[in-house]
């Protein structure tokens, strides 16, 4: 979604970050896509994860915030739309909704689950994953170390909303969901091309924020994968991101 720190290049994406759709997979087997249900993917991005549900037969209209994310998901053949998350404006339409990797870019998770709950029939579930408390702490605090002794005006939290379980049900229990389930998953994930590349494709916005020149966004992403090296790169050279997941399902009451 679109904020100070995401800044979306479709391409760039599929390159990248190919293992976020991948690693979705399990989310979307737990919401357990059916024939001629109608769902919503909340933070479609490119599509790719969109499509699993599709084959599973259903209606789906996918929304994001990034209109370049949105051209990729309709070259897909995908009903995506330019929307804010945090901002739905669906009224009782929707028999199931789902998102992942998206809710931690939204800064306004009451408006998020109030807006779902809304797009929703009674009886609807809502089942996804996001970014969990202490995910990818290793990477976010390398790069924001560089900036730093760089001189740059780094701000002064990541806005990204990672919860905890008990801050996530909190929040969608006072939306009206019932019978939420949240839960962390440590997940160290592979980077095939290395954190440097991870930077370029996940913090080009942040960098954006801290007033990194475009120029010299390659140079920050390589010196800051060199501070992450002692605790991301394995003895075989291979990198892992230290990602936690958290994953929920919620139901809307009859």
């Amino acid at each position: 979604m679109v904020n100070m720190t995401s800044k979306w290049d479709a391409a760039d994406y599929a390159k990248n970050a190919a293992f976020v759709p991948a690693l979705g997979m399990p989310a979307v087997e737990l919401l357990d896509p059916r024939p001629g249900e109608r769902i919503l993917d909340l933070g479609c991005g490119d599509g790719a994860l969109t499509e699993a549900l599709v084959r599973a037969g259903a209606e789906v209209v996918g929304v994001d915030a990034s209109p370049e994310m949105i051209a990729a998901a309709k070259a897909r053949g995908i009903d995506a739309h330019v929307k804010d998350g945090q901002q739905l404006d669906f009224d009782g339409v929707f028999d199931a909704a789902f998102s992942n990797a998206a809710l931690h870019w939204m800064l306004d998770p009451p408006a998020v689950a109030a807006g779902v709950f809304r797009a929703l029939k009674p009886g609807a579930r809502f089942v996804g994953e996001q970014g969990g408390h202490g995910n990818i702490a290793q990477l976010r605090a390398g790069l924001r170390a560089e900036l730093m002794d760089r001189g740059y005006p780094v701000p002064a939290e990541d806005p990204q909303w990672y919860p905890t379980p008990e801050a996530f049900t909190r929040v969608y229990s006072a939306a009206g969901f019932t019978d939420i389930e949240a839960w962390l998953i440590q997940r160290p994930t592979p980077l095939p091309a290395g954190a440097a590349a991870w930077f370029r494709t996940f913090r080009a916005g942040f960098l954006d924020a801290a007033e990194v020149p475009e120029e010299a966004h390659e140079e920050v992403a390589v010196a800051a994968e060199a501070r992450v090296a002692p605790a991301l790169r394995q003895p075989d050279g291979n990198w892992v991101a230290d990602y936690v997941r958290l994953r929920f399902t919620m139901r809307k009451p009859l």
